[in-house]
């Protein structure tokens, strides 16, 4: 009976070694090809189906947008969220043994997770530079202006290249980041928010033919948007143009491929293609904007890529370097555009206290809070990365390498809201000569 029960706890300990080290194995493989394997999870593997053009007037339909205006106090894009009390610190640091100092650099949220109803946004203890919005989101401090703004991807599937509009998980999911994301411009008299058939989530991980088609299909949906956007607006009212990831792809290409060369550029008063790298060599000179280099300069462009330290942007900057720039020509090596949204000028860098709020979640993703001087921000001369310190501890939304790309706007959320209208009073309409 010994013997056998000798026998039997061997083979147990077999049985745990043997999955310790069937374990460790898979870990190993994750991590030395975690790329590749996101590629094939993420990349469809099926034929680019060419997509029916909208109805000329298909963006009269307020159906078609998760903002505008008229949408109410169900506009994700008019959320304003509540300033958080102190009393309990969701910043503790992922590393337990971080310093005090490292405390301050800890947690930002996910784009996706801000959702708390309309009616419970309150504004008590905000800093006092800020204003109070108005139900229809305007204030009595701030410059009329209409915001642009262009949500990030929120399809996943790898099932197909672009994501039909009666998706529903990627349409929650993009109300969401709306919610989290273009609420930073609330302060806007208007804000336009459409929505398209975005590309999938994979086309921005391959260089196939097809990933560069279901790209040009969605831009052709907010090309269409724009236009009734600018129909809708006041002749004389400053548009700012925003977007995050795709968004900030399609961004860039309204600016390169509409606004360029025509009157309509005189009335952008920024730009924020955020998380989209832009060459300051290749891509830079093609926008017809200049960089945002100082705090007070408006007709500019922003952009930045949050990276918590130590970062490691290998797989950023590889799909950054394989592209080709605007103007055609290689952009490997060249630097990356790095706007600081602490200090509001290029390469900078900023202390913890200098961030006006930076949007937490509650931990059922359900309502969200702001929380002052948390995250710190400097740009890396030598990788043109937005460094924030410490990696926070906020779940499955991370990237690889320490890539905060989902948390771009939420990390720096108040001083964005600050940014936008410090930018558009210093907007100026050209006058005829």
């Amino acid at each position: 009976m010994r013997k056998l029960r000798r026998a039997t706890l061997r083979k147990f300990l077999y049985t745990i070694v043997f999955l310790i080290l069937l374990g460790l194995a898979v870990l190993f493989v994750l991590r030395m090809y975690a790329e590749e394997l996101t590629e094939m999870a993420l990349v469809p593997d099926v034929e680019f189906t060419e997509q029916a053009a909208l109805e000329d007037n298909a963006y009269q339909d307020p159906a078609m947008w998760f903002s505008r205006p008229g949408k109410g106090v169900n506009d994700p894009a008019r959320w304003q969220p509540a300033i958080s009390d102190g009393e309990d610190d969701p910043f503790a640091p992922a590393n337990p043994n971080a310093t005090a100092s490292a405390t301050a650099t800890a947690t930002p949220t996910t784009a996706a997770s801000a959702s708390a109803s309309a009616d419970t946004a309150s504004e008590t203890g905000v800093n006092a530079r800020a204003q109070a919005v108005s139900a229809d989101g305007a204030d009595t401090d701030t410059p009329q202006f209409a915001v642009f703004f262009i949500h990030p991807t929120s399809f996943l599937d790898n099932d197909a290249w672009n994501a039909p509009l009666d998706d529903e998980e990627s349409q929650t999911r993009a109300r969401l980041m709306v919610r989290g994301m273009a609420s930073a411009f609330n302060r806007a008299s208007e804000i336009w928010v459409p929505r398209y058939r975005q590309a999938t989530y994979g086309a921005f991980l391959t260089d196939a033919p097809e990933a560069g088609r279901a790209l040009d299909a969605a831009y052709a949906d907010i090309d269409a948007a724009f236009d009734f956007f600018i129909d809708s607006i006041p002749a004389d009212m400053p548009i700012v143009l925003a977007g995050h990831s795709q968004g900030g792809y399609h961004v860039v290409r309204l600016l390169t491929d509409k606004l360029k060369g025509t009157d309509l550029m005189d009335r952008v008063a920024v730009a924020y293609p955020v998380g989209m790298p832009i060459s300051t060599k290749t891509d830079l000179p093609a926008l017809g904007l200049p960089a945002c280099a100082a705090a007070q300069q408006a007709g500019c462009v922003a952009s930045w890529a949050s990276f918590a330290e130590p970062a490691d942007p290998g797989q950023y900057l590889r799909l950054y370097n394989r592209t080709p720039g605007i103007d055609g020509q290689s952009r490997e090596g060249s630097p990356i555009l790095c706007f600081n949204p602490l200090t509001g000028t290029v390469n900078g860098e900023a202390g913890a206290d200098r961030n006006l709020g930076t949007l937490v979640p509650e931990d059922d993703l359900a309502s969200g809070e702001l929380v002052p001087g948390s995250v710190p921000a400097r740009c890396d001369p030598d990788t043109g990365i937005l460094l924030i310190g410490n990696p926070p501890k906020l779940g499955q939304y991370v990237l690889p390498g320490n890539n905060y790309h989902v948390y771009d706007i939420p990390l720096f959320w108040r001083n964005l809201q600050d940014d936008v209208v410090n930018r558009v009073r210093q907007w100026q309409p050209k006058t005829a000569s």
